[in-house]
């Protein structure tokens, strides 16, 4: 899965969070607008941690904001037949939360 962010979830997901203006420079080129990693690597001259962590700390601040209220993310190991069963469930949740035409 690609991590993309719209750039109203982008500034949704920055709102409260401290970060420096290369962290944010970072997170949005390649969260936003679908730049490599590997890109900043070579033009800013920082580490490919470094530019992982710019980009991992948005995006789970995307994830947190994300939820909705009522909800609660989980992760399971579990044998196959629980595991089809949580997922129907994930998907009937999912369903509930889509706005209603």
């Amino acid at each position: 899965m690609k991590k993309r962010l719209t750039e109203a979830q982008f500034l949704e997901a920055i709102k409260g969070l401290e970060i420096g203006k290369q962290t944010r420079e970072i997170a949005w080129g390649v969260l936003v607008e679908g730049k490599k990693q590997a890109g900043y690597v070579t033009a800013l001259g920082v580490t490919k941690g470094a530019v992982w962590q710019a980009v991992e700390r948005v995006w789970g601040a995307h994830i947190t904001k994300a939820i909705p209220d009522g909800f609660e993310r989980v992760t399971a190991v579990l044998p196959e037949h629980q595991a089809f069963i949580v997922k129907k469930w994930a998907e009937d949740a999912k369903k509930k939360q889509e706005p209603k035409a």
